[in-house]
């Protein structure tokens, strides 16, 4: 898989990264899995990845929020994506679409331009500029009509996002031509495949899930193991042990048993298709791209061993392999019963907590910069605000929608005790994903 990039730096401690988007950025899962991903291999690190999306935004809408809605967060990294928007949609479909799209990739090219200038005036943060997902032309999908040439506006943009990289020394990330291969592959077979959603823009929990590993990549964790461990029962000795340390093995009868204490935990795939209109989980993604195999191994390999033996972590049993299967080594990380999968596990649904959260304050920035921006009351949060909103929300129905979120969120002492809230998630976070000591016992059967 061609990955069309250049290296992207891995996070350090103490690092605030923020995502910069659309709405795939919004709404979307990729920063909160790259995140989990933090959180499980570095225990001790703190860092803080944080959502910077807005949904219908183009480059232009991203430069009028930079001041009040990203650098307020204060990024030591930003990660600056767009192109879905700013290339337009149902002209495409019309006598004029090469004049439309020839059109957007102008005005794409001329409000970047602004934007590059205010990014040049970070000299202490880090810039990575990252390729859109792309715009699914292909997949055979019942009522919807694709936009034929879009995604090829959207990669001449992404071309452009890359020369500035390289003039800039800026950092670079395409997703939109390997994800693009993707679904070509797997359309081979299922026609209606697709990682790009239901309405060919908007990735699934598998679709963003296929975003973080190739971030990921390109932050070289490929090769990256939880841990690895080698004991030959034989000699009943440690030949190996990788990122974890093991002591007390001992050779008992039928058993043998060790004390493990891992410096990584495995990371929890999702089996839950979350999200509104979502039909696809987090762990569906492993069928397209090889993160298991690249990223998430916590080897076991135990030599010298005949016959078959139980597995027993602390006083959970894990399962029963043969002492080949040992000594090709098993990978625990696959486990979901092992304890410190489900200690992984708690982190994973903690973080879905703090998503959620941050949620609430990503769709009170949209009505923030969506509306009352233009009507001059941008974060004026008062009742002049309040009936401005009622007096549209009759005109639009996404002004409806999150007239409700926006009554509460107005409220400072709302935004606080949410903040709190999601600030405390955290903290719980980064309490509970130390690894500690297990006992691994084999059990001759």
């Amino acid at each position: 898989m061609n990955l069309f990039s250049q290296p992207v730096s891995k996070f350090k401690n103490g690092e605030r990264v923020v995502f910069l988007g659309n709405s795939i950025t919004d709404g979307g899962h990729y920063h909160s899995f790259i995140w989990l991903f933090y959180m499980t291999r570095f225990p001790n690190m703190n860092v803080r990845i944080m959502n910077g999306g807005i949904g219908g935004d183009t480059a232009y809408d991203m430069f009028k929020r930079l001041d009040d809605d990203i650098f307020s967060k204060r990024p030591t990294t930003l990660v600056v994506t767009f192109g879905m928007n700013d290339s337009g949609y149902f002209e495409y479909n019309s006598d004029k679409a090469k004049e439309f799209g020839e059109e957007k990739y102008q005005a794409c090219f001329k409000n970047f331009k602004l934007l590059e200038k205010r990014l040049l005036e970070l000299p202490n943060t880090k810039i990575v500029m990252m390729g859109s997902s792309p715009y699914d032309e292909n997949a055979k999908i019942s009522g919807n009509t694709p936009f034929k040439g879009k995604n090829a506006i959207m990669q001449r943009i992404v071309e452009f996002q890359k020369q500035a990289a390289q003039q800039n020394n800026w950092e670079f990330l395409d997703l939109n031509q390997p994800m693009t291969e993707i679904n070509l592959k797997f359309q081979q077979k299922d026609s209606t495949f697709t990682l790009c959603g239901q309405d060919r823009i908007h990735p699934d929990n598998d679709g963003h899930m296929v975003m973080a590993y190739l971030f990921l990549k390109q932050q070289g964790f490929a090769g990256n193991k939880v841990a690895d461990i080698e004991i030959n029962a034989s000699k009943n000795n440690v030949v190996k042990s990788d990122n974890c340390e093991i002591s007390n093995l001992k050779k008992y009868g039928n058993k043998l048993s060790f004390d493990y204490l891992a410096y990584s935990l495995p990371y929890p795939l999702d089996t839950v298709a979350r999200g509104w209109n979502s039909k696809k989980s987090q762990a569906k993604a492993t069928e397209y791209v090889p993160f298991i195999e690249e990223m998430n191994q916590e080897i076991l390999k135990v030599t010298g061993l005949k016959g078959n033996y139980k597995l027993m972590i602390d006083e959970n049993e894990i399962g029963t392999w043969s002492g080949n299967d040992f000594a090709s080594g098993i990978n625990l990380a696959k486990e979901t019963n092992t304890p410190q999968y489900q200690q992984a596990l708690a982190i994973m649904h903690l973080n879905e907590y703090r998503w959620e959260i941050e949620r609430n304050f990503r769709d009170y920035a949209w009505i923030q910069f969506n509306f009352f921006q233009q009507k001059g009351l941008l974060f004026a949060d008062n009742m002049e605000s309040i009936k401005a909103l009622d007096k549209e929300i009759g005109k639009n129905v996404w002004l409806k929608i999150q007239r409700d979120n926006y009554a509460r969120m107005m409220l400072k002492p709302v935004r606080e005790g949410r903040e709190a809230e999601m600030n405390l998630l955290i903290s719980k976070i980064y309490d509970s994903n130390k690894p500690v000591t297990r006992k691994i016992t084999l059990i001759k059967l």
